[in-house]
């Protein structure tokens, strides 16, 4: 573990100014107050958060010491931390004698503080955080105890983690004055600025985010100009960002944890149901079913979704949150050995069998996410809210725009998802989704359709919707829209 940030380490950082200002901004309220400032960077594994704030150490040439935490018992993150203490920058850490593992965290903390500069802003940087809450119940208290004795110095305490829960939590509890503790989200790249990136056009874009992710490790060897089907066949080979970082983000969240995993590989193979999931699961009883999928929802791994409509329902529908982990599941896993083995032409081969269907399924709640972040003037008034409907026995609609979640009063709009390369949304597709307005509870005869589709429409009666749509929606909104309860 690093202590410090080379012009080596923080070599070839693109992107993230938005991120880089807000870390600034902390770090310029600590120089002016001349007292303690507490920033929480979030977002999902993978994405570049502990990169982001390496360089942000670079640029600001700040004295510092950088601990990230790592499995283990207490005990070794508490001696790790005094080892990464007396290795780090700080100008008091090499002339500070050994003095074995602290007895605590608050301890530890406590005489970090005596190695910190005075009249000069250092930052104390604490990685992989929700690791520690977890494995140390004590260390959510023991840092409150400790910012008291921090907060007279003039240091930015940076706390870094995937899980928002975990981390947002610890914020409130943390802070001293009982306002709120600013945070950096750290997001993957979304369509438009891997349209950017990659120079590739709108449809080959939001193609090469469903498999990327917009995660930078895959990004990074991805070919500008290189749609999904030039990419692949380079990229499936052991050692490739796009095979391995899989396995890292669920080794990361349960190293020896099987229930989860075999869960969550249940979802990603393209089950939805409580009941399928079970099933694909060996079998488990209900309730450990609900155990392990509680973890998996709350860490954001996993979204459960109801059906969008003017009356409540029950038919929770499970799907993995992030498209990327999503192909890796489905298929990526099951032909790791076939890659390790010299045959990534079968891995290629499951990848384009199963493409079409995978990619629909992928591409809608993507959809959904790129609508709301369109200008009112595109979407039926009073819309607040995008989700999709279905039942038990019926797969439903969609997209479905509405005045809030549910129940919603009003639905604004029905809407279908086509995205085939040379096929356009036709008179046949049209009549499928105005049948939904006769079961979509809320939905009438005035209801608004909308079609999205890859290759345009020829049908008269709907609004159209093409990629550079979608696209030109995520680079005028980058930030996420919030659906209104």
């Amino acid at each position: 573990m690093a202590s410090s940030c080379s012009p080596d380490v923080a070599s070839g950082f693109t992107g993230r100014q938005g991120e880089l200002d807000r870390l600034t901004q902390s770090l310029d309220a600590v120089r002016q107050e001349k007292r303690a400032g507490i920033v929480l960077v979030t977002g999902p594994r993978l994405v570049g958060k502990s990169r982001l704030v390496t360089e942000f150490l670079h640029r600001a040439a700040l004295p510092h010491v950088y601990f990230t935490a790592g499995g283990g018992r207490p005990a070794d993150a508490l001696a790790a931390f005094a080892a990464e203490v007396r290795a780090s920058t700080l100008p008091a850490a090499g002339r500070t004698p050994p003095r074995g593992t602290p007895p605590g965290w608050e301890m530890a903390l406590i005489g970090l503080a005596g190695l910190l500069p005075a009249d000069t802003p250092s930052a104390v940087v604490l990685d992989e955080v929700p690791a520690l809450v977890r494995r140390d119940p004590g260390f959510g208290p023991a840092l409150r105890q400790a910012v008291d004795v921090l907060s007279r110095l003039p240091v930015l305490l940076v706390l870094i983690g995937a899980d928002a829960e975990v981390m947002a939590a610890l914020g409130r509890q943390i802070d001293p004055l009982g306002s709120r503790v600013p945070t950096v989200p750290v997001r993957p790249w979304n369509p438009a600025q891997i349209a950017a990136r990659l120079g590739l056009p709108a449809a080959e874009a939001i193609d090469a985010y469903l498999v990327s992710g917009g995660l930078p490790p895959v990004l990074a060897e991805w070919p500008h100009g290189a749609g999904v089907w030039d990419h692949l066949p380079h990229a499936l080979h052991p050692r490739s960002a796009l095979l391995v970082s899989g396995e890292r983000a669920c080794a990361a969240e349960w190293p020896a944890v099987v229930q989860p995993r075999t869960v969550l590989a249940a979802i990603g193979q393209g089950k939805t149901s409580f009941t399928e999931i079970g099933r694909a699961s060996g079998g488990l009883h209900p309730g450990s079913l609900f155990k392990a999928l509680d973890p998996l929802v709350s860490r954001r791994l996993v979204r459960a979704e109801l059906p969008l409509s003017a009356r409540i329902s029950r038919e929770t529908r499970y799907r993995v949150e992030d498209p990327y982990l999503h192909l890796w599941l489905a298929f990526l896993r099951p032909s790791i050995p076939a890659v390790e083995r010299g045959r990534a032409d079968l891995a290629l081969a499951a990848v384009r069998d199963g493409w079409n269907a995978w990619r629909r399924r992928a591409l809608v709640p993507v959809v959904r996410d790129a609508l709301l972040r369109l200008g009112e003037d595109r979407l039926p008034g009073e819309t607040a809210a995008v989700g999709g409907y279905w039942t038990r026995s019926r797969s439903g609609v969609d997209l479905v725009g509405a005045d809030r979640m549910l129940p919603a009063r009003r639905i604004t709009f029905l809407g279908s998802v086509k995205w085939a390369e040379d096929t356009p949304f036709d008179a046949g597709d049209l009549a499928c989704l105005n049948h939904g307005r006769g079961y979509v509870p809320g939905a009438g005869a005035s209801t608004s359709l909308f079609a999205v589709s890859r290759s345009g429409c020829t049908a008269s009666g709907v609004t159209c919707l093409e990629p550079e749509d979608l696209v030109h929606a995520w680079a005028a909104h980058p930030e996420p829209a919030t659906p209104t309860p």
